[in-house]
């Protein structure tokens, strides 16, 4: 929020090249906010709490209401488990086991779930415990859309055919309507995309299936011959009229060195591999190159301590503790150990601090105290 606040005191928004574009952790975290998977907003960013936009969502998919307050945020999901306020949770190509702060915490949250759904590709922690695991094709297997960070969409075609009782995605969900006595009319992602999407989000509705073709078309397009829109809020025109600036606080980490715990540990991702290796890690070539998780250090920490490079170390916080190698390198300033998440064993997360933003209540995986000990 602070550099959107900086370009648009300097006047780069609304200009080609300038903005702030988001690198975001997956290839369509864009796509699915824009249909709505924010527990804020309908399809197309309209909000939950506008009467109008509520009515136009009820009568299109034929049920009598639809809730006018915002939904649960994941964190607050997790932490109904344990208590019973939530009873079933359906995660949906999501590997909450691995990806979540404090993993110990999490399995605890999962295992508490009266009922609960995973569906996904492959086996994950995560699955472990599920009461059903329902078994989705892979991108590659499927029809549908991909959306980037700039806004465009492009479309993905069946290179294979999905193995065993493998199904799309959207075919899933409309079985379990089904069982749950709705007839969902659409049957296929591009009735889907043409019937209801473009047709319920006004920033969507110029774009249809058969416009998809080569480089794909950036929204808002509003109408059929629209060519989409490459630069947002050009010529100073926003679309809530003048651009509007929020002042934000600075807030410290929740979790600052001490004496016990004298490092900050910060976590990413390496080069490698994906996320919680649920696909990579499934890959020979992947894994000779990189086949297990280090901790890096300093040269400066690492000659304090009397650790050399490649030796097996203990990484503990106040919620956990692994034991990993350590990669002494100059790519990391002196008090600071960096981590990723992609292995089980050696996992950041579970050290990791599960204190949240409270706007996107997302986790503070950058920063949480450590230490670092030879072992006995």
């Amino acid at each position: 929020m602070s550099l959107a606040n900086l370009a648009l005191l300097c006047g780069n928004i609304g200009i080609e090249s300038g903005g702030i574009n988001p690198l975001r952790g997956q290839n369509n975290v864009q796509g699915a906010c824009d249909v709505g998977a924010l527990p804020n907003v309908f399809p197309g960013y309209q909000r939950v709490d506008n009467a109008e936009v509520r009515e136009k969502f009820a009568k299109a998919w034929k049920v009598k209401s639809l809730p006018d307050k915002p939904g649960m945020m994941m964190p607050t999901m997790l932490e109904s488990l344990p208590s019973g306020k939530i009873k079933c949770l359906y995660v949906f190509g999501e590997n909450l086991a691995n990806t979540e702060p404090d993993i110990r915490h999490v399995e605890h949250c999962l295992a508490s779930a009266e009922f609960l759904v995973c569906q996904d590709i492959f086996p994950t922690e995560t699955t472990r415990f599920a009461h059903v695991i329902l078994p989705a094709a892979a991108w590659s297997e499927n029809d549908g859309t991909f959306t980037s960070s700039e806004r465009r969409i492009n479309r993905v075609r069946t290179a294979s055919v999905a193995p065993g009782d493998a199904k799309p995605n959207w075919w899933i969900f409309k079985e379990i309507a089904r069982k749950m006595g709705h007839q969902w009319e659409s049957n296929s992602a591009q009735e889907i995309w043409d019937n209801e999407v473009s047709v319920l989000a006004p920033s969507l509705s110029g774009i249809k299936y058969r416009r998809l073709e080569n480089d794909g078309i950036q929204w808002p397009a509003p109408n059929e011959d629209h060519p989409g829109t490459s630069t947002l809020h050009k010529d100073g025109c926003f679309t809530c009229g003048l651009g509007v600036l929020k002042p934000i606080d600075w807030i410290p980490p929740a979790e600052v060195p001490d004496k016990e715990y004298p490092l900050v540990l910060s976590t990413g991702r390496r080069l490698y591999h994906y996320h919680t290796r649920t696909q990579t890690g499934r890959s020979e070539g992947i894994n000779d190159l990189l086949s297990e998780e280090t901790a890096d250090i300093s040269a400066a920490d690492a000659l304090k301590r009397g650790i050399t490079n490649g030796e097996m170390i203990s990484v503990k916080s106040r919620r956990g503790e692994v034991v990993v190698k350590a990669r002494v390198t100059d790519q990391v300033p002196e008090g600071l150990v960096w981590m990723a998440f992609h292995f089980r064993e050696g996992c950041a997360n579970w050290l990791t601090n599960p204190v949240y933003d409270p706007v996107t209540q997302t986790a503070e995986y950058k920063a949480c105290a450590v230490r670092i000990d030879k072992l006995k």
